[in-house]
């Protein structure tokens, strides 16, 4: 037997193929690994005598539990320590990658046919190549060829099967066909550049990568296919949604418009009505305080004549003449009682004037709440409740738009808990997060006794209680029976009623999450000049039933424009 040592001269190399080449009639057929049906690679013998390619044998191994043959099924007691077989790599290595001829002698036409590759010393260069020196770096027909095998500088070269393209298939470093491809490195080398610098990595032949990374790349093309339909499919949903959003914008300034029109036609109506109650008030006092002014006139004349005649009486000495005189004088005319009558339209007046000013303060802030909840509206996104977060005595619609607090006992050892459930809190979040954009969405409670609604980080804790301050993560209101308070400042009222329908609207960039009665287009509360740096989730928590009338569900409800102020 032969052993081919890598450190053997090329020349050697090349003569020893020749004369195995010859001698042997070697092929590629004799060097397939029976598990692969491919050419060998890092040959290994079984101590049977049988040939596998290494990770084939030891793939199969791995997959059966016992070590045996899989050719003549002898088993083996442990599992045998397997080596390359070096002989029959350097065997496969001068079949598969040199090619070497074994007879200068065929016929040129037997040569030619079929060949694709030109000879490069030809004039026309329309003769076909019998062989690719790698030396050389050129291709030759038969004509050509000879001098490689006169001239004894020519017959060391290493000749191969006509190649195309044969400068780039050729190591420069070593002049060999480049004929293996290391998938570590996604490279292609020749057998010297496998055994002097990749010697563990993974290597198969460029045929056989060929076709791996070619369904490999296929994928790639498939998946990036995949991106591109989805990117186009987003930016038509895109588009459309712009074009949606127009339409919108359009038909909110219409209504707008109409109804400020109408409210201001309704207003300048009011204000007709106003002045003509008002002058007619006016007017009706004034007649009525000349009527009383007319009268008050009257009887101060009549008490001027009686004060006059009573000055001349007093002025009688004759007794007889006073006393019949006196009789008539004693007696005061029918007057007036003034304490019965004030005049205090100026006082009503200024006391319509104070009404008027509050009631067109509170139109004006219900306007502007209006156009502020409306705006938000705009912003409205679908939501989704994440089951896996939802604490173990939540139930969650089919659909996931309803949350509500489940009685039922036993579900915690029917339950199978999640790295991202709530433990403590009976809360779930959305699916979906939120950053860097504006989004807005409406939950109706009903006639709830206790909820909390808001925004949660990704990060927030969800085992254990969570501890009420400004550093939780968690930006929510908690309604109890008829009055709100902040999740972070427990026992602080900051609304008071109840609601039925609440709109929360978060402006990220800004910092801002406001809470909205929706039916009322009143502002529940705002936080603002927050400091966010992760994704916000919806945040829903039903509550339990401590306040009794609190098994109704919480509801993700889609955005309705049809509730007046």
């Amino acid at each position: 037997v032969w052993k081919l040592s890598p450190l053997q001269t090329r020349g050697t190399r090349v003569g020893l193929g020749h004369e195995m080449a010859s001698s042997s009639s070697l092929s590629e057929d004799q060097f397939l690994c029976p598990i692969c049906l491919e050419v060998f690679f890092k040959p290994v013998s079984t101590p049977c005598g049988h040939n596998f390619c290494m990770s084939c044998i030891t793939s199969y191994w791995d997959d059966t539990p016992v070590w045996q043959c899989p050719i003549c099924k002898e088993d083996f007691p442990k599992r045998p320590n397997l080596k390359v077989n070096t002989f029959i790599s350097e065997l496969v290595s001068q079949v598969t990658s040199l090619h070497v001829t074994s007879s200068p002698n065929r016929s040129p036409a037997q040569r030619q046919v079929g060949s694709d590759v030109h000879c490069d010393v030809c004039p026309d260069s329309q003769n076909g190549a019998v062989r690719s020196c790698l030396e050389c770096l050129a291709s030759y027909c038969d004509r050509h060829l000879e001098p490689h095998f006169v001239a004894s500088g020519l017959k060391t070269h290493t000749l191969v099967e006509p190649t195309v393209n044969l400068v780039s298939k050729v190591c420069r470093k070593h002049h060999r066909l480049l004929n293996l491809f290391c998938r570590n490195d996604n490279s292609v080398l020749c057998d010297f550049c496998v055994s002097a610098e990749h010697p563990s990595h993974d290597m198969v032949l460029v045929q056989k990568g060929y076709y791996a990374m070619k369904a490999q790349l296929g994928q790639s093309e498939a998946k990036v296919q995949r991106m591109i339909q989805e990117r186009l499919q987003k930016v038509q949903n895109t588009r459309t949604s712009v074009k949606q959003s127009k339409t919108k914008a359009k038909e909110v300034m219409a209504n707008g418009t109409r109804g400020l029109k109408e409210l201001g036609l309704e207003i300048k109506k009011i204000q007709t009505e106003l002045i003509k109650v008002v002058e007619e008030k006016q007017k009706t006092a004034e007649e009525k305080a000349e009527g009383f002014i007319r009268d008050l006139e009257t009887e101060i004349c009549d008490l001027k004549a009686m004060a006059k005649n009573m000055e001349r009486l007093q002025q009688t000495k004759d007794q007889f003449s006073f006393l019949q005189s006196y009789s008539n004088l004693s007696r005061l005319p029918h007057t007036k009682d003034l304490s019965m009558f004030s005049f205090t339209q100026h006082l009503e007046l200024q006391h319509m004037h104070k009404y008027l000013r509050n009631s067109i303060s509170q139109l004006s802030e219900d306007v502007s709440n209006t156009v502020t909840l409306r705006y938000m509206q705009q912003y409205e996104v679908d939501i989704v409740l994440d089951p896996d977060t939802a604490h173990p005595l939540l139930s969650l619609s089919a659909d996931g738009k309803q949350v509500r607090y489940n009685t039922g006992t036993g579900l915690w050892g029917n339950q199978v808990l999640t790295p991202n459930m709530f433990t403590t809190h009976l809360a779930v979040l959305g699916r979906r997060g939120f950053m860097s954009c504006k989004f807005y969405f409406e939950v109706c409670v009903g006639q709830k006794t206790e909820w909390c609604l808001g925004v949660a980080t990704a990060s927030i804790q969800r085992v254990g209680a969570i501890v009420r301050n400004s550093e939780h993560g968690l930006w929510a209101v908690w309604f109890l029976v008829d009055k709100f308070e902040t999740f972070s400042s427990p026992g602080v009222s900051v609304h008071v009623g109840d609601v039925e329908r609440v709109g929360v609207f978060v402006d990220y960039d800004r910092g801002e999450i406001t809470f909205f009665d929706v039916i009322r287009a009143t502002q529940i509360h705002s936080f603002t000049e927050c400091f966010f740096t992760e994704e916000l989730y919806p945040y829903f928590n039903p509550c339990d039933n401590e306040y009794g009338s609190n098994l109704g569900p919480m509801v993700i409800v889609p955005v309705c424009m049809d509730y007046k102020v």
